[in-house]
């Protein structure tokens, strides 16, 4: 007869059971950041040793918060009735013991901790010798999650397994559910922000070339290569922030800190998201190559270092916006006005500082600490906000200085005069913008913001027909035209793209 449950020791998993996550994977994510050059010689040395010693050898390069792990609830809640029942509650992992002891410490669930240590790496047959050599013959009961606890499921009294339904769930005194699914891999890729690589058709509406099947077919693959690329970044990003984002009281429900979308997984999704970049841009042409590989590089660094560097977080926030436009300009082949570049940068400066306020604002720092990933302390608020109301009155500034100044504008747009009409609009939606993020009233990108904001639509709307009119002769005036003096001489000084003939008719009439 087998003894009461109650009398029974109780061994429990760590990895993929108790939490969601793998520690072994946890710490290598961790240890590329803190130490990217020495994290690749330790994985390589450790490797030769034995993958214990890779382990101990992560664990002292770089350490987890036991506090911040992603616990399955569930079996949390069923290792407290069976702690309050009496019964003997033993953590049985192939982590480290550095690890493992750091998770009984916090928990106080556990009466012992079985780890590997260096030299003995506890998993499977082995972590079932290690459970014998406590209880002998006596029986235990074992809750798991992969094929490697097969083993130990077997010569278990009773059997618990994590993850999702099998035909054989009968084995098991119980199934705690896998809250992994298709949708956490769907949020992992962030589409939503794909809107903001809408950016690359500007070139080519600005020069009046949507009418090129060409054109626009290589302006949509730029869009797509540019969506994956940005996927894949998001990625890394969520890698590389893993720790500060568990201490973000929105920002823990990601998929990857959620521990929702394992980490192998993740780096596989966002190694397929630069592949399928790669073969679209492939397909527009090899400028194109080279400005997504610019795009690239600056978000990967960007990820790793500089999201965490006073003002140039938002300084390379806006110029990947700018960047964006560029690679549209490229893969449609018209050339990007110095007025538009000049007019992206300011414009988006001003957004990316709106964003860093609405972080400051809605999760402020304790006074003389920085903002958990961040550069910023409390007393940055006021600053932050000056430079962002500043930056967005210069983007209005460059916007008239386009529409007095530029002979293409006065070469595109007959009807010019309506084009000063934008200059308010723009001032309206900026101030708008600031009034409700100063308010408290922005509580995500102000990109994603303006696409659910109607007000922002109807700007947009306004704004649209106004350019609309303005490539007409319904509003002409004589001062409008451009001279044929004015006119530019080179494709290189043309300020959205190059000027197409009916447009120079336009402007030499």
């Amino acid at each position: 007869m087998s003894a009461a449950p109650e009398q029974r020791p109780l061994y429990v998993d760590l990895d993929g059971t108790l939490i969601s996550s793998d520690t072994l994977w946890e710490l290598f994510v961790v240890a590329c950041r803190r130490r990217p050059l020495r994290t690749p010689v330790t994985c390589v040395t450790g490797l030769l040793r034995g993958r214990a010693a890779l382990k101990q050898d992560l664990g002292r390069l770089a350490s987890l918060r036991p506090e911040a792990l992603p616990y399955r609830s569930e079996v949390v809640e069923f290792l407290q009735a069976q702690r309050h029942a009496g019964r003997r509650i033993v953590l049985a992992t192939a982590a480290d013991r550095s690890i493992a002891e750091g998770v009984a410490g916090h928990l106080r669930l556990f009466d012992d901790v079985l780890a590997s240590d260096g030299l003995r790496n506890l998993k499977g047959p082995e972590k079932l010798r290690a459970i014998r050599e406590q209880v002998g013959a006596a029986g235990f009961d074992y809750i798991g999650d992969s094929a490697a606890d097969e083993p130990i499921w077997e010569a278990a009294t009773h059997s618990f397994r994590v993850g999702p339904p099998r035909p054989d769930d009968h084995r098991f005194a119980r199934v705690f559910a896998e809250p992994r699914s298709a949708k956490a891999i769907l949020r992992l890729l962030r589409p939503h922000q794909w809107v903001k690589n809408l950016l690359v058709f500007v070139p080519l509406l600005l020069a009046h070339a949507w009418h090129d099947p060409a054109k626009l077919l290589a302006t949509l693959l730029a869009f797509a290569a540019i969506s994956a690329c940005a996927s894949g970044v998001y990625v890394v990003n969520d890698l590389t922030d893993l720790e500060s984002d568990r201490a973000h009281r929105s920002k823990r429900r990601r998929p990857i800190a959620a521990g929702a979308v394992a980490i192998p997984a993740a780096i596989a999704v966002a190694a397929g998201c630069f592949a399928l970049s790669l073969g679209l841009a492939l397909l527009v042409n090899w400028p194109f190559v080279g400005v997504l590989a610019a795009y690239f590089a600056v978000t990967t660094l960007y990820s790793l270092r500089l999201k965490r560097r006073m003002l140039l977080d938002v300084i390379v926030l806006a110029s990947l916006y700018t960047v964006r436009v560029i690679a549209g300009g490229v893969a449609a082949e018209v050339e990007v006005s110095p007025w538009l570049l000049a007019f992206s940068m300011f414009l988006f400066f001003s957004l990316a500082l709106a964003k860093r306020y609405a972080e400051l604002a809605q999760h402020p720092p304790e006074p003389g600490t920085k903002v958990a990933g961040r550069g910023y302390v409390a007393g940055d608020l006021q600053t932050v906000g000056e430079f962002g109301v500043a930056s967005g009155l210069l983007s209005v500034l460059v916007l008239s200085l386009y529409v007095s100044e530029s002979a293409t504008a006065a070469a595109l747009y007959p009807s010019r005069a309506l084009l000063w009409m934008l200059c308010p609009l723009l001032l309206y939606w900026i101030a708008r913008l600031w009034f409700i993020t100063r308010r408290g009233g922005m509580h995500e990108d102000p990109i994603l913001f303006a696409i659910k904001d109607r007000a922002s639509w109807l700007v947009a709307l306004i704004a649209v027909a106004l350019v609309g009119l303005a490539t007409t002769n319904l509003f002409a005036r004589p001062g409008d035209r451009a001279r044929p003096d004015a006119l530019p001489s080179a494709p290189a000084a043309v300020d959205a793209g190059p000027l197409t003939p009916a447009a120079a008719a336009r402007g030499e009439g």
